[in-house]
């Protein structure tokens, strides 16, 4: 199950023109916040190696189990970092439990594979995957 923000986006996408879905991408991308200042320093972060890009994030969970993502990918990689901007306003502050159900491919319904490169849509999976293990890991004992 996609949490209600996530699954608005891709309904979103999968409405719109194909024409349009790359502009709403890298409207994403410009939309990406940006770090914290104790993420200012990269070796604070996670870089995810199956990326052709440099790509970095964090996870926080609170006591609430709500889940924060923290995202670092340089502006020369406008589909990551829009891939990244769409990851932090539909997962941001999710449960635990949204994040983990997640299905790793849920950007196929949003026409993105008619845009991006199989390549980059790895990529895109291995963020979610990175993700899911950061959730697991601070969630375990």
């Amino acid at each position: 199950m996609i949490p209600a923000p996530l699954a608005e986006i891709v309904e979103d996408f999968a409405a719109s023109p194909r024409e349009m879905r790359l502009q709403m991408l890298l409207g994403y991308a410009q939309g990406l916040p940006d770090l914290p200042d104790r993420y200012a320093d990269q070796d604070a972060l996670e870089r995810v190696q199956e990326c052709q890009t440099p790509f970095f994030l964090a996870v926080e969970i609170d006591d609430d189990r709500r889940v924060s993502l923290f995202f670092d990918a340089p502006p020369e990689a406008p589909t990551t970092r829009g891939y990244a901007g769409i990851l932090a306003e539909g997962l941001d502050g999710a449960t635990v439990d949204e994040v983990l159900a997640t299905p790793p491919d849920f950007f196929t319904g949003m026409g993105l594979a008619e845009l991006i490169s199989p390549l980059r849509l790895r990529g895109m999976s291995a963020i979610l995957a990175h993700i899911k293990r950061r959730v697991v890991e601070l969630t375990a004992g």
